[in-house]
Protein backbone atom coordinates (compact mmCIF):
# COMPACT_ATOMS: atom_id res chain seq x y z
CA UNK A 1 0.00 0.00 0.00
CA UNK A 2 2.84 2.41 0.91
CA UNK A 3 4.53 1.71 -2.41
CA UNK A 4 1.28 2.38 -4.30
CA UNK A 5 0.67 5.67 -2.44
CA UNK A 6 4.27 6.76 -3.10
CA UNK A 7 3.92 5.98 -6.80
CA UNK A 8 0.64 7.91 -6.96
CA UNK A 9 2.21 10.88 -5.19
CA UNK A 10 5.16 10.83 -7.57
CA UNK A 11 2.78 10.76 -10.53
CA UNK A 12 0.83 13.72 -9.15
CA UNK A 13 4.04 15.71 -8.63
CA UNK A 14 5.09 14.95 -12.19
CA UNK A 15 1.75 16.30 -13.45
CA UNK A 16 1.91 19.48 -11.41
CA UNK A 17 5.59 20.24 -12.01
CA UNK A 18 5.76 19.21 -15.66
CA UNK A 19 5.37 21.51 -18.69
CA UNK A 20 2.31 23.74 -18.42
CA UNK A 21 -0.31 23.12 -21.09
CA UNK A 22 -0.99 26.24 -23.18
CA UNK A 23 -4.70 26.59 -24.09
CA UNK A 24 -5.31 26.60 -27.82
CA UNK A 25 -6.84 29.70 -29.39
CA UNK A 26 -9.44 27.40 -30.94
CA UNK A 27 -11.17 27.51 -27.55
CA UNK A 28 -12.05 31.15 -28.16
CA UNK A 29 -13.89 30.35 -31.39
CA UNK A 30 -16.64 28.65 -29.41
CA UNK A 31 -17.97 31.89 -27.97
CA UNK A 32 -18.49 33.55 -31.38
CA UNK A 33 -21.34 32.55 -33.66
CA UNK A 34 -22.85 33.75 -36.92
CA UNK A 35 -25.93 34.77 -34.94
CA UNK A 36 -23.99 36.86 -32.42
CA UNK A 37 -22.11 38.68 -35.16
CA UNK A 38 -25.26 39.39 -37.13
CA UNK A 39 -27.22 40.61 -34.10
CA UNK A 40 -24.46 43.08 -33.18
CA UNK A 41 -24.29 44.50 -36.69
CA UNK A 42 -28.07 44.76 -36.88
CA UNK A 43 -28.06 46.59 -33.55
CA UNK A 44 -25.47 49.16 -34.69
CA UNK A 45 -27.45 49.71 -37.89
CA UNK A 46 -30.78 50.24 -36.08
CA UNK A 47 -32.58 53.50 -36.80
CA UNK A 48 -31.90 54.42 -33.15
CA UNK A 49 -28.37 55.36 -34.24
CA UNK A 50 -29.46 57.23 -37.40
CA UNK A 51 -26.31 56.28 -39.28
CA UNK A 52 -23.83 57.10 -36.47
CA UNK A 53 -22.65 60.43 -37.88
CA UNK A 54 -19.94 61.88 -35.65
CA UNK A 55 -21.13 64.44 -33.10
CA UNK A 56 -24.75 63.24 -33.12
CA UNK A 57 -26.84 61.51 -30.47
CA UNK A 58 -26.72 58.33 -32.56
CA UNK A 59 -22.94 58.35 -32.57
CA UNK A 60 -22.92 58.86 -28.80
CA UNK A 61 -25.25 55.88 -28.33
CA UNK A 62 -22.90 53.75 -30.43
CA UNK A 63 -19.96 54.90 -28.28
CA UNK A 64 -21.81 53.91 -25.09
CA UNK A 65 -22.57 50.49 -26.55
CA UNK A 66 -18.92 49.88 -27.49
CA UNK A 67 -17.81 50.91 -23.99
CA UNK A 68 -20.24 48.37 -22.54
CA UNK A 69 -18.79 45.66 -24.78
CA UNK A 70 -15.29 46.54 -23.58
CA UNK A 71 -16.43 46.38 -19.96
CA UNK A 72 -18.03 42.95 -20.52
CA UNK A 73 -14.71 41.70 -21.88
CA UNK A 74 -12.89 42.96 -18.80
CA UNK A 75 -10.82 45.53 -20.66
CA UNK A 76 -9.15 48.11 -18.47
CA UNK A 77 -9.77 51.83 -18.80
CA UNK A 78 -7.14 54.50 -19.32
CA UNK A 79 -7.38 57.34 -16.78
CA UNK A 80 -10.49 55.78 -15.25
CA UNK A 81 -12.73 56.00 -18.32
CA UNK A 82 -13.13 54.35 -21.70
CA UNK A 83 -13.87 57.56 -23.61
CA UNK A 84 -11.47 60.27 -24.77
CA UNK A 85 -13.06 63.36 -26.27
CA UNK A 86 -11.86 65.67 -29.03
CA UNK A 87 -13.33 68.45 -31.13
CA UNK A 88 -15.25 67.70 -34.33
CA UNK A 89 -16.33 70.98 -35.90
CA UNK A 90 -17.52 72.34 -32.57
CA UNK A 91 -19.06 69.08 -31.39
CA UNK A 92 -17.53 66.40 -29.19
CA UNK A 93 -16.10 63.31 -30.84
CA UNK A 94 -15.26 60.25 -28.75
CA UNK A 95 -12.58 57.58 -29.13
CA UNK A 96 -13.44 54.51 -27.03
CA UNK A 97 -10.32 52.79 -25.66
CA UNK A 98 -9.92 49.50 -23.78
CA UNK A 99 -6.69 47.91 -22.56
CA UNK A 100 -5.75 44.25 -22.16
CA UNK A 101 -2.39 43.70 -20.45
CA UNK A 102 0.06 41.11 -21.65
CA UNK A 103 2.75 39.30 -19.68
CA UNK A 104 4.59 41.46 -17.17
CA UNK A 105 8.08 39.98 -17.30
CA UNK A 106 10.07 43.08 -16.42
CA UNK A 107 10.99 43.59 -20.05
CA UNK A 108 10.21 46.84 -21.82
CA UNK A 109 6.49 46.76 -22.62
CA UNK A 110 5.26 46.89 -26.20
CA UNK A 111 1.76 47.38 -27.57
CA UNK A 112 -0.43 46.34 -30.47
CA UNK A 113 -3.31 48.70 -31.24
CA UNK A 114 -6.44 47.22 -32.84
CA UNK A 115 -8.74 49.89 -34.19
CA UNK A 116 -11.98 50.31 -36.16
CA UNK A 117 -13.97 53.47 -36.82
CA UNK A 118 -17.59 53.39 -35.69
CA UNK A 119 -18.99 56.52 -37.35
CA UNK A 120 -20.75 56.48 -40.70
CA UNK A 121 -22.52 59.05 -42.88
CA UNK A 122 -25.64 59.47 -40.75
CA UNK A 123 -28.73 60.87 -42.48
CA UNK A 124 -28.61 62.55 -45.87
CA UNK A 125 -31.73 63.91 -47.51
CA UNK A 126 -33.93 62.17 -44.97
CA UNK A 127 -32.41 58.74 -45.67
CA UNK A 128 -30.39 56.77 -43.14
CA UNK A 129 -27.02 55.44 -44.25
CA UNK A 130 -26.71 52.34 -42.02
CA UNK A 131 -23.00 51.69 -42.60
CA UNK A 132 -23.22 47.93 -42.05
CA UNK A 133 -20.09 47.01 -43.95
CA UNK A 134 -18.50 50.44 -43.50
CA UNK A 135 -17.89 50.10 -40.68
CA UNK A 136 -20.19 48.28 -38.27
CA UNK A 137 -18.45 45.15 -39.53
CA UNK A 138 -15.04 46.40 -38.40
CA UNK A 139 -16.38 47.42 -34.99
CA UNK A 140 -18.12 44.09 -34.43
CA UNK A 141 -14.98 42.25 -35.52
CA UNK A 142 -12.96 44.28 -33.00
CA UNK A 143 -15.30 43.74 -30.01
CA UNK A 144 -15.58 40.04 -30.91
CA UNK A 145 -11.79 39.69 -30.99
CA UNK A 146 -11.67 41.41 -27.59
CA UNK A 147 -14.16 38.80 -26.31
CA UNK A 148 -11.97 36.02 -27.70
CA UNK A 149 -8.85 37.32 -25.97
CA UNK A 150 -10.84 37.71 -22.74
CA UNK A 151 -11.82 34.05 -23.05
CA UNK A 152 -8.19 33.04 -23.47
CA UNK A 153 -7.31 35.08 -20.39
CA UNK A 154 -9.95 33.14 -18.43
CA UNK A 155 -8.28 29.92 -19.56
CA UNK A 156 -4.92 31.14 -18.25
CA UNK A 157 -3.34 32.17 -21.54
CA UNK A 158 -1.28 35.36 -21.67
CA UNK A 159 0.60 37.00 -24.51
CA UNK A 160 3.90 38.81 -24.78
CA UNK A 161 2.47 42.16 -25.84
CA UNK A 162 -0.33 44.37 -24.56
CA UNK A 163 -3.40 45.02 -26.72
CA UNK A 164 -5.11 48.39 -26.96
CA UNK A 165 -8.55 48.25 -28.58
CA UNK A 166 -9.74 51.59 -29.99
CA UNK A 167 -13.05 52.45 -31.63
CA UNK A 168 -12.26 55.67 -33.46
CA UNK A 169 -14.77 58.40 -34.21
CA UNK A 170 -14.87 60.87 -37.10
CA UNK A 171 -13.25 58.78 -39.80
CA UNK A 172 -15.67 60.46 -42.19
CA UNK A 173 -14.43 63.86 -40.95
CA UNK A 174 -10.88 63.55 -42.24
CA UNK A 175 -10.01 60.84 -39.67
CA UNK A 176 -10.06 63.27 -36.76
CA UNK A 177 -10.42 60.38 -34.30
CA UNK A 178 -7.30 58.64 -35.60
CA UNK A 179 -5.47 61.98 -35.49
CA UNK A 180 -6.55 62.49 -31.86
CA UNK A 181 -5.45 58.96 -30.94
CA UNK A 182 -1.99 59.37 -32.43
CA UNK A 183 -1.64 62.84 -30.91
CA UNK A 184 -2.34 61.31 -27.49
CA UNK A 185 0.47 58.82 -28.10
CA UNK A 186 2.95 61.26 -29.62
CA UNK A 187 2.33 63.82 -26.86
CA UNK A 188 2.82 61.33 -24.04
CA UNK A 189 -0.80 61.44 -22.84
CA UNK A 190 -1.35 57.70 -23.28
CA UNK A 191 -0.25 55.77 -20.20
CA UNK A 192 -0.17 52.07 -19.38
CA UNK A 193 -2.87 51.58 -16.71
CA UNK A 194 -0.84 48.81 -15.03
CA UNK A 195 2.61 50.39 -14.84
CA UNK A 196 1.77 54.05 -15.34
CA UNK A 197 4.50 54.29 -17.96
CA UNK A 198 4.07 56.39 -21.07
CA UNK A 199 3.01 54.49 -24.19
CA UNK A 200 5.34 56.21 -26.63
CA UNK A 201 5.32 55.74 -30.43
CA UNK A 202 8.46 53.59 -30.34
CA UNK A 203 6.67 51.10 -28.10
CA UNK A 204 3.82 50.57 -30.58
CA UNK A 205 4.65 47.30 -32.32
CA UNK A 206 1.80 47.58 -34.82
CA UNK A 207 -1.47 49.37 -35.50
CA UNK A 208 -4.15 47.09 -36.96
CA UNK A 209 -7.03 48.77 -38.81
CA UNK A 210 -10.27 46.83 -39.37
CA UNK A 211 -12.27 48.58 -42.09
CA UNK A 212 -15.02 47.02 -44.23
CA UNK A 213 -14.98 43.30 -43.38
CA UNK A 214 -18.44 41.85 -43.85
CA UNK A 215 -19.23 41.62 -47.55
CA UNK A 216 -18.39 39.05 -50.22
CA UNK A 217 -19.42 41.28 -53.12
CA UNK A 218 -15.86 42.02 -54.33
CA UNK A 219 -14.09 38.64 -54.38
CA UNK A 220 -10.42 38.24 -55.22
CA UNK A 221 -11.04 35.15 -57.36
CA UNK A 222 -14.09 34.14 -59.34
CA UNK A 223 -16.28 31.78 -57.33
CA UNK A 224 -14.46 32.41 -54.01
CA UNK A 225 -16.60 34.36 -51.57
CA UNK A 226 -14.39 33.37 -48.63
CA UNK A 227 -11.55 35.85 -48.98
CA UNK A 228 -9.67 38.51 -47.03
CA UNK A 229 -7.25 41.29 -47.94
CA UNK A 230 -4.34 42.32 -45.72
CA UNK A 231 -2.39 45.44 -46.65
CA UNK A 232 0.91 46.29 -44.98
CA UNK A 233 4.40 47.51 -45.79
CA UNK A 234 5.43 43.90 -46.26
CA UNK A 235 5.58 42.76 -42.65
CA UNK A 236 3.37 40.26 -40.82
CA UNK A 237 2.47 38.31 -43.96
CA UNK A 238 4.18 35.11 -42.85
CA UNK A 239 2.07 35.07 -39.67
CA UNK A 240 -1.11 35.55 -41.73
CA UNK A 241 -0.50 32.65 -44.10
CA UNK A 242 0.65 30.48 -41.22
CA UNK A 243 -2.53 31.23 -39.24
CA UNK A 244 -4.70 30.63 -42.30
CA UNK A 245 -3.20 27.18 -42.82
CA UNK A 246 -2.56 26.00 -39.27
CA UNK A 247 -5.98 26.99 -37.97
CA UNK A 248 -7.84 25.37 -40.85
CA UNK A 249 -9.59 28.47 -42.20
CA UNK A 250 -8.12 28.44 -45.72
CA UNK A 251 -9.45 31.81 -46.83
CA UNK A 252 -8.48 33.17 -50.24
CA UNK A 253 -5.88 35.78 -49.21
CA UNK A 254 -4.69 38.91 -50.93
CA UNK A 255 -1.78 41.12 -49.87
CA UNK A 256 -2.45 43.90 -52.38
CA UNK A 257 -5.60 45.72 -53.44
CA UNK A 258 -6.83 43.56 -56.34
CA UNK A 259 -3.41 43.50 -57.99
CA UNK A 260 -3.16 47.27 -58.40
CA UNK A 261 0.00 48.88 -57.03
CA UNK A 262 -1.55 52.34 -57.19
CA UNK A 263 -4.76 51.40 -55.40
CA UNK A 264 -2.79 49.40 -52.83
CA UNK A 265 -0.71 52.45 -51.90
CA UNK A 266 -3.79 54.66 -51.88
CA UNK A 267 -5.89 52.35 -49.71
CA UNK A 268 -3.06 51.55 -47.32
CA UNK A 269 -1.38 54.90 -46.84
CA UNK A 270 -3.43 57.73 -48.32
CA UNK A 271 -7.06 57.30 -47.30
CA UNK A 272 -8.81 56.29 -44.09
CA UNK A 273 -7.51 56.06 -40.54
CA UNK A 274 -4.55 54.01 -41.74
CA UNK A 275 -3.17 57.08 -43.53
CA UNK A 276 -2.72 58.79 -40.16
CA UNK A 277 -0.78 55.88 -38.67
CA UNK A 278 1.33 55.23 -41.77
CA UNK A 279 2.20 58.91 -42.13
CA UNK A 280 3.48 58.91 -38.56
CA UNK A 281 5.76 55.95 -39.11
CA UNK A 282 3.72 53.23 -37.41
CA UNK A 283 3.82 49.63 -38.62
CA UNK A 284 0.28 49.68 -39.95
CA UNK A 285 -1.76 46.69 -41.11
CA UNK A 286 -5.18 46.97 -42.74
CA UNK A 287 -7.70 44.13 -42.97
CA UNK A 288 -10.58 44.58 -45.41
CA UNK A 289 -12.90 42.73 -47.76
CA UNK A 290 -12.82 45.62 -50.22
CA UNK A 291 -15.02 48.46 -51.35
CA UNK A 292 -18.23 47.32 -53.07
CA UNK A 293 -20.99 48.97 -55.11
CA UNK A 294 -22.93 49.38 -51.83
CA UNK A 295 -20.18 51.01 -49.78
CA UNK A 296 -21.25 54.37 -48.30
CA UNK A 297 -24.74 54.02 -49.77
CA UNK A 298 -28.19 53.46 -48.31
CA UNK A 299 -27.94 49.85 -49.53
CA UNK A 300 -25.04 49.15 -47.14
CA UNK A 301 -27.36 47.36 -44.73
CA UNK A 302 -27.05 44.20 -42.60
CA UNK A 303 -28.74 42.02 -45.23
CA UNK A 304 -25.92 42.70 -47.70
CA UNK A 305 -23.26 40.95 -45.58
CA UNK A 306 -22.02 37.35 -45.67
CA UNK A 307 -21.99 36.33 -42.01
CA UNK A 308 -20.46 32.82 -42.27
CA UNK A 309 -17.50 34.28 -44.17
CA UNK A 310 -17.35 37.25 -41.81
CA UNK A 311 -17.00 34.83 -38.90
CA UNK A 312 -14.05 33.11 -40.60
CA UNK A 313 -12.39 36.50 -41.13
CA UNK A 314 -12.80 37.36 -37.45
CA UNK A 315 -11.26 34.01 -36.49
CA UNK A 316 -8.31 34.47 -38.85
CA UNK A 317 -7.52 37.98 -37.60
CA UNK A 318 -7.70 36.69 -34.01
CA UNK A 319 -5.30 33.80 -34.72
CA UNK A 320 -2.99 36.12 -36.68
CA UNK A 321 -2.90 38.47 -33.68
CA UNK A 322 -2.02 35.54 -31.43
CA UNK A 323 1.08 34.98 -33.55
CA UNK A 324 1.97 38.69 -33.73
CA UNK A 325 1.66 39.03 -29.95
Amino acid sequence: MTILLSAASAGLRAQTTGPKMIPSGKNAERIISVESLQSKIEFLCDTLFKGRSSGTAGSNEAAFWIARQFRKSGLMTLDGKYSRSFDVDGNAGHNIIGFMPGKRTGLRQSYVIVTAHYDSHGMIGGSVYPGADSNASGVVAMVSIAEMFARMKELGRSYGKNIIFVATDARERNSLGAEALWDDIASGRMRDPVSGETISPDRVHAVVVLDILGSSLSPLSKGRKDYLIMLSDGGFRFELFRANDSDGLHLDLGTDYYGSEGFTKMFHSRIGDQAVFSRNGANCVVFTSGITMKTNKVEDDPLSLNYPVFKKRVFLIFHWLEKVL
